[in-house]
């Protein structure tokens, strides 16, 4: 079984590459990607972590883009980390900048907090300000603090600075990456057939077609897409970990049960970029 969506404490998730190794063998699986936000530092940990198992690392890069002025997220298998690392890092700075004036929004509106400290390469996420607006009570849970005020269109919500989709595909492809669409119905920028053409058009080469989010319908308009198109079909469950508040979570590793062979054609694509 393959997981090639996951976090790690190095963007949002809340669990150390080591950990989240430790959790993926433990729940059977063979071929783990780590797919941080716009970062790669949790690889190294990830790929030291796994050699005492069987447990393939799939080194990735979740990207963040800006498209109808919406957030759409673009997945980056196999980039060539020495290429990748100095425009992730203008990222990184972009998503920090982000973050203090959410923080500034958030003492406006009578909810003061403070930044989150974390390690070199990460950058506070909404998340982290989430657990922080709980720590400091304001909040029982993280999703009450995103329902009243950092989900899209609250008062506390910022958008990333602009990075467009053809900017976004085209960095990924330039470092060798296979760029996919990450839950395309989770966007909210516009039908799905529509802005599949203009990914498709600026390079994309797959689309994220099994996630938790996705109906059964969903996905197989989805695969049928892919047949359409000639795209890449990945799959993965967006593990973040367990929730930082202690609140039950849908989400578990391995949920999707996907096979291996979905890998394959993957690899094939990332070595044709090379």
């Amino acid at each position: 079984m393959i997981e090639l969506h996951c976090h790690t404490t190095c963007s949002d998730g809340t669990l150390t590459p080591t950990q989240l190794v430790q959790a993926a063998v433990q729940a059977g699986v063979f071929a783990l990607a780590i797919t941080d936000h716009d970062t790669l530092s949790g690889w190294n940990e990830a790929l030291a972590a796994a050699k005492p198992y069987n447990l393939e690392i799939v080194p990735g890069v979740e990207l963040s883009t800006v498209h109808r002025d919406r957030s759409l997220h673009i997945l980056g298998f196999y980039p060539n980390a020495d290429q990748l690392k100095a425009p992730l890092a203008e990222r990184i700075e972009g998503r920090k900048r982000r973050a203090h004036e959410m923080v500034a929004k958030l003492a406006e509106l009578g909810y003061p907090i403070s930044l989150p400290q974390l390690g070199e390469g990460v950058a506070p996420s909404r998340p982290h300000l989430a657990k922080a607006l709980v720590e400091a009570g304001y909040f029982p849970s993280m999703e009450k603090a995103f329902d009243r005020l950092l989900g899209d269109n609250q008062p506390a919500y910022v958008q990333y600075e602009k990075f467009s989709i053809s900017e976004g595909i085209a960095l990924l492809r330039d470092c060798g990456a296979v760029p996919v669409w990450a839950h395309p119905y989770l966007f909210r920028g516009g039908a799905v057939e529509d802005v599949l053409k203009e990914l498709v058009e600026v390079g994309l080469m797959g689309i994220e077609v099994y996630h938790p989010s996705h109906t059964s319908k969903q996905t197989k308009n989805l695969e049928a897409l892919c047949v359409e198109y000639g795209l890449l079909m990945t799959g993965g469950s967006d593990y973040h970990g367990p929730s930082p508040d202690g609140k039950a979570q849908s989400i578990s590793l391995n949920m999707m049960q996907l096979p291996l062979g979905l890998l394959d054609p993957i690899k094939h694509a990332a070595h044709r970029l090379k």
